[in-house]
């Protein structure tokens, strides 16, 4: 009996941390940017950023391999609408000429910025 009941108790504290994690997750600013992400992490890449989109982008910041992500991604942070609840992201390969060039103009709209 005390064995069952230990058993039960580890599983309720088991179950208790993974939905606290799961909530966690979702409540980063970039958690409801754009579809392929989870919390933080981009689970997958754009091919391509429409010229509209790319001069609305105002920041962007490198995601690693470490921790709970599992791609390495660009993550650019498009300028928020007033209609939209969040502020959309956009995940992009760091590999591709085009998301390298875009790095460097957003960099360069930044230190023009300040």
């Amino acid at each position: 009996m005390k064995f069952q009941a230990l058993l039960l108790l580890v599983l309720i504290i088991c179950t208790t941390l993974c939905v606290a994690q799961d909530d966690a997750r979702g409540t980063g600013e970039h958690s409801r940017g754009s579809p392929g992400t989870y919390g933080n992490c981009c689970l997958g890449h754009v091919r391509r950023v429409r010229p509209q989109v790319k001069q609305n982008i105002e920041s962007f910041r490198m995601q690693e391999t470490d921790g709970d992500c599992n791609i390495r991604a660009v993550v650019f942070t498009v300028k928020k609408r007033p209609e939209h609840k969040t502020q959309r992201t956009i995940c992009a390969n760091p590999d591709h000429p085009w998301v390298q060039d875009l790095k460097e103009a957003v960099r360069q709209r930044m230190l023009a910025q300040n």
